[in-house]
């Protein structure tokens, strides 16, 4: 179709716009590869945070937000399978200043596990600003995948859509799989780690 070939136009045009044709800057680079690759970090570390608090009401928003990163990437791989798209390094696309696999770009799976937890903490009033919070934490990643040579912009795109989705799907079955899981999940929790609670190293 004539418009999926000026989308794709378009979403070229906007990779060489936004990645950086040259060698940058000492400052730009490690800030660009920690955005990139570091900031992804927030994610376990906030869950794990969050299920360590011991409030049953917070260990029960991480562990919705969690299952909407996996159902998200699981998502993303479905998406990837079914629209498969090149990096833009396989096309010979512009300038590449990080390592990747060579596989399909489409969506991008940082920013589907970033912004899956984000959006499932926006959808959950008493977490919507730690939500918007990692919403805005996603933008930096976007731009320095996109300007290190690894994605395009519509990957971003589909990462958002993928995220809505698999959030909202959570969100709306947190009733019936939330509470089913949350029970098993405290119970492994309490036998894995009996030895510390018992201490009172961890929060029962």
């Amino acid at each position: 179709m004539m418009w999926l070939d000026h989308l794709e136009d378009a979403n070229r045009a906007l990779f060489l716009l936004i990645n950086a044709a040259s060698q940058p800057g000492p400052v730009v680079m490690p800030l660009a590869v920690f955005a990139a690759n570091g900031l992804i970090w927030l994610i376990p570390a906030l869950l794990l945070v969050g299920w360590l608090s011991g409030h049953e009401t917070i260990r029960r928003q991480a562990l919705e937000a969690a299952l909407a990163g996996l159902l998200g990437l699981a998502i993303a791989q479905c998406v990837s399978l079914a629209l498969p798209h090149a990096r833009p390094f396989v096309m010979g696309l512009g300038q590449t200043w990080i390592e990747h696999a060579p596989d399909n770009s489409m969506p991008s799976d940082h920013l589907t596990l970033l912004w899956s937890v984000a959006a499932s903490f926006v959808l959950n009033p008493s977490a919507r600003r730690l939500g918007i919070a990692l919403c805005l934490a996603g933008l930096p990643v976007a731009w320095a995948r996109i300007y290190l040579g690894v994605h395009f912009l519509l990957d971003m795109v589909g990462a958002a859509l993928v995220a809505l989705l698999s959030a909202a799907v959570c969100r709306q079955q947190r009733a019936q799989v939330v509470g089913l899981l949350f029970n098993l999940a405290v119970r492994v929790y309490r036998l894995v780690f009996s030895v510390p609670i018992a201490r009172h190293w961890l929060r029962r």
